[in-house]
């Protein structure tokens, strides 16, 4: 089975190399007719800058090709490979073409065909993606797997590889000493079958005995059954099945940790953040500066209108100005365009989605987020960031903290315009605990797995919800 997988993702991985070839020769084709700067190009030039274009990508397909086909993977991965593709065939292009011929004008040119090779190579991965997706929907190129141990760990990765069908996984069952636990709230487990004991398990396998471990195997035991992991690890090495130890979440000191190396001393930590290192701060800040400041010149013409129909509306201030909890607990004045009616309760009140506080333009303002617009002023200064946990009002700050034991731990990065949990189904109002307690795990898995890739996703998705009207915006 797994070799039959492999052969399966090989061809894949060929079939999109063939196809971002087929791409880019019909994006020359296209130039080649509506651009009037190659028109005037001879045909052996033509022909020199269409195998040069080629080469350049087969050159750069030997180092960023597609990724497309393997099961763990994320769009901002898949985006974040696309970009490198294209910038790398792209200054190949360049580079060889200017070998040639030194005096040759073909920077612009080469710039707007990776430009448009890497929208349509975008879009492409997203139709290649979604076939893959239904492919292994309908149980082909699929991957079994076996858990062993009935730790929450076991839980969680259950939950993940069963609910995304792109992952391609079916796991036949477990090996432990007791049942799983019953179904929780949130956890995604519906249910597998325990297929023996630990000690029916290493029997068959210290016996070499007839025993499908599928193709991968996922091991949560505690590491003081050393022997145990080793011998499941040979057997495993012995009939070419994927072995994986998934560390217990509850050890000795029941906190879960994450591993840190330091030279060559393993240690752990509470939590790993990539925007304590300095380059991904300086990243980070450069993009949040452009993105902000070009926010701000496309907001000049319409804010004189947006202005007069506040004031129009509701007698007051056109911005609304609070004071909110930012990075390393550091309170800011965060900027809105004002959508409520002056009132004594909006330091402590949620809006909701029939608030008679709002006014109709504030309304529609709230719904397509234009009252956050101001807040990239806010970006600007430094106080916030275009994508990051969102900013709490002080008294929610000081409720939550008491209420949630993790609370404080979105406050290790700046807030955000937009952030992941609002993205994923988290925004607006909390009627319930658990609602704010899953935005803040929401919040802390972005600042552990912060990339400049995740950021460009969650602006993505935002925008797609924005278009399409987010049932919790109000």
């Amino acid at each position: 089975m797994a070799n039959r997988n492999n052969q399966t993702n090989v061809f894949i991985k060929w079939a999109v190399i063939a196809g971002d070839l087929l791409l880019l020769n019909a994006l020359m084709v296209m130039f080649r007719i509506w651009n009037p700067y190659l028109q005037t190009w001879s045909t052996d030039r033509l022909t020199v800058l269409w195998v040069m274009c080629n080469l350049a990508m087969i050159i750069a397909q030997c180092k960023y090709s597609t990724i497309i086909h393997l099961r763990i993977i994320s769009g901002g991965d898949i985006l974040q490979r696309v970009f490198r593709l294209t910038v790398i065939q792209t200054v190949i292009a360049y580079m060889v073409m200017k070998a040639i011929n030194v005096n040759q004008s073909v920077g612009w040119l080469l710039l707007e065909i990776g430009l448009c090779q890497m929208i349509v190579t975008v879009v492409a991965r997203i139709v290649e993606r979604y076939a893959i997706t239904r492919m292994r929907q309908k149980g082909r190129n699929v991957r079994t797997a076996v858990f062993v141990g009935v730790d929450p760990e076991l839980l969680t990765l259950y939950n993940r590889l069963q609910k995304n069908p792109t992952y391609g996984y079916q796991i036949t069952g477990y090996y432990a000493d007791e049942e799983m636990p019953p179904a929780q709230k949130g956890d995604g487990y519906t249910g597998f079958p325990r297929l023996g004991s630990l000690q029916e398990l290493m029997d068959a396998v210290r016996n070499d005995g007839q025993i499908d471990l599928g193709d991968e195997v996922y091991v949560c035991l505690s590491r003081h059954d050393g022997e145990t992991l080793r011998v499941l690890a040979d057997y495993c090495d012995q009939h070419l099945v994927r072995f994986y130890f998934v560390p217990k979440s509850v050890e000795s000191i029941g906190m879960r940790l994450k591993r840190k190396l330091f030279d060559d001393i393993e240690m752990f930590t509470t939590h790993e953040i990539p925007l304590e290192d300095s380059l991904c701060k300086v990243v980070k800040r450069v993009f949040d500066i452009a993105v902000s400041f070009i926010a701000l010149l496309c907001m000049l013409p319409i804010m004189p209108i947006v202005a007069l129909v506040i004031l129009i509306q509701s007698p007051g201030p056109v911005f609304f100005r609070q004071t909110r909890t930012g990075g390393n607990g550091k309170d800011f004045i965060c900027y809105k365009f004002r959508s409520m009616h002056v009132n004594k309760d909006a330091d402590k009140v949620q809006a909701t989605e029939n608030d008679p506080r709002k006014f109709p333009f504030g309304d529609i303002m709230r719904k397509y987020n234009i009252d956050e617009l101001p807040q990239f002023w806010n970006v600007l200064k430094g106080d916030m960031s275009v994508v990051g946990p969102r900013p709490h009002m002080l008294y929610h700050t000081e409720l939550y903290k008491k209420q949630i034991g993790k609370y404080m731990v979105r406050h290790f990065v700046k807030p955000g315009i937009t952030g992941w949990a609002q993205v994923t189904g988290f925004r607006g109002e909390t009627k319930e605990l658990w609602q704010m307690e899953e935005r803040v795990r929401r919040d802390i898995w972005y600042i552990e797995n912060w990339s400049i890739w995740l950021d460009l996703r969650i602006m993505w998705m935002t925008l797609k919800s924005t278009v399409g009207h987010d049932k919790h915006a109000y």
